[in-house]
């Protein structure tokens, strides 16, 4: 173990993560959750399609980021861009911290014209700034009727997040935030394209990549195409080797061996056997 900018440690290769959504039922498209110690009530590892803020009120935390564990306290905001797994491993008696989610096509909506993304950030906010945010969150926190003001919340932390950019020991690459960029317009992009694209090379895109991330993009590129996969099957299509056709896999095999990967099962039993909803529901004490 060794570790990198002060504030976050590079441990051995992540553990499985769970899929789990982040939006509390099918049809909205923002909300904000709170979380307290020792309330209790942690999400294990997991990822999902939404992208997530997660703002620290109190206290501090550890957060596990793919195979990374990264440091945050009071008034620092943690992004976490669309697949990338995350687990709070431990924080202290007095952590108190808002986490902010909305749909990513809901995301890339709000956030302009040129349909921006979310990007790997930890940053410390300006005090000020801060507290103008923990307010606005906490008149949002778990009410039902707040799609607009969430999302108006979103653009705030989005921009303060990206000005603030240098407040924070290891700022995010510029190229992990332009792969990101592309891939969500034109996920079927590999390494060697994505790299010819950004005029690099091959591997200081992967090692950028994968130091900003805590996965490698091979892998953050499948996980996409698995979350391409479960939208379009809970759209309502039932034939799974169309939808993995759909989603970018090039045969039903590699979307088998896909899932066994990261989900540890099958499609038809992620779909079928009750395993997303198992999944969905499982928490930590």
């Amino acid at each position: 173990m060794h570790t990198l900018h002060g504030t976050m440690t590079v441990v051995a290769a992540a553990p499985r993560a769970l899929y789990q959504r982040f939006l509390p039922e099918p049809g909205k498209r923002a909300f904000v959750w709170k979380y307290s110690q020792p309330v209790g009530g942690r999400r294990p590892r997991h990822f999902h399609s939404e992208p997530e803020l997660n703002l620290v009120v109190r206290g501090w935390a550890r957060f596990g980021v793919g195979d990374r564990v990264v440091h945050v306290s009071q008034g620092e905001l943690l992004a976490f861009p669309s697949g990338q797994d995350h687990v709070l491993l431990e924080g202290s008696a007095d952590l108190y911290l808002y986490a902010i989610g909305l749909d990513a096509a809901y995301s890339a909506e709000v956030l302009g014209p040129a349909n921006e993304q979310i990007v790997p950030l930890h940053v410390r906010l300006a005090k000020g700034e801060c507290a103008i945010a923990i307010d606005r969150a906490r008149e949002l926190v778990d009410r039902a009727a707040t799609e607009q003001p969430s999302a108006e919340l979103w653009e705030r932390l989005h921009w303060l997040g990206r000005r603030s950019n240098e407040r924070v020991v290891g700022p995010t690459h510029v190229l992990t935030r332009r792969a990101l960029q592309l891939l969500a317009k034109s996920p079927e992009l590999g390494l060697a394209a994505l790299a010819s694209e950004l005029r690099v090379h091959p591997s200081e895109l992967s090692r950028q990549f994968h130091r900003d991330m805590g996965t490698t993009l091979v892998r953050h590129r499948t996980r996409l195409r698995l979350l391409e996969l479960i939208r379009l099957a809970q759209s309502g299509q039932r034939d799974l080797m169309a939808v993995a056709s759909a989603a970018g896999f090039g045969s039903y095999s590699q979307c088998h061996r896909a899932f066994q990967a990261e989900l540890g099962c099958s499609p038809r039993q992620f779909f079928f056997a009750g395993l997303r909803e198992r999944m969905q529901l499982a928490y930590l004490g």
